[in-house]
């Protein structure tokens, strides 16, 4: 009889607890998407990076880009989390993905080409440049980064000159001014 009635007591009870399990199981499910949006995993991405911890930055705003957060917003704060952590490669390899799907995006371009310079492949910071200065001729910036480029790494001086006085043309007391002036040739060697 004890049995019996144990066995009809856990029969009353178990669709409760059934029910109460299925129903926390599908409070936490949506606690979880709640707190998977691509703007909450920005913020705690933003929150990592300040903390100096960009191993977990760069996972949130990879994340928060899987998730369907803007590019424009978060590529930036991804890349940055790698170049401060010196992973120059991996913003690379972001930065080339986006670029095959929005190939006019010429802010992104000029830094793929000077990461591509911080990891001693000027060929290929060289073809970035070329497409920004394509895109933007008066990019200030970029004239200045492909002169010293050609300068240093390529020892194509006259080519450099030309970039050095482009630069000179559109931003004549920019902060590169006085090394643009000082760079200017005389007379072709």
């Amino acid at each position: 009889m004890r049995v019996v009635l144990t066995l009809a007591l856990l029969g009353a009870l178990l669709p409760a607890c059934v029910n109460k399990r299925g129903a926390r199981i599908q409070e936490t499910e949506k606690t979880v998407r709640e707190e998977q949006t691509p703007e909450k995993l920005v913020v705690r991405g933003k929150m990592f990076a300040r903390l100096g911890d960009y191993t977990r930055a760069s996972q949130y705003f990879t994340s928060a880009l899987d998730a369907g957060a803007d590019p424009h917003e978060v590529l930036p704060l991804l890349m940055r989390t790698y170049v401060v952590s010196q992973r120059f490669r991996l913003a690379i390899e972001i930065g080339e993905r986006y670029l095959s799907k929005h190939p006019n995006d010429h802010h992104l371009r000029f830094l793929v080409a000077t990461l591509y310079s911080a990891v001693d492949q000027p060929q290929r910071a060289r073809q970035h440049l070329v497409r920004v200065l394509t895109q933007n001729p008066a990019n200030a910036e970029a004239h200045y980064v492909l002169a010293v480029l050609l300068r240093d790494r390529e020892r194509d001086w006259v080519g450099a000159d030309h970039h050095f006085r482009q630069y000179l043309r559109i931003d004549p007391a920019g902060p590169h001014a006085e090394e643009a002036r000082s760079s200017l040739l005389k007379s072709v060697p």
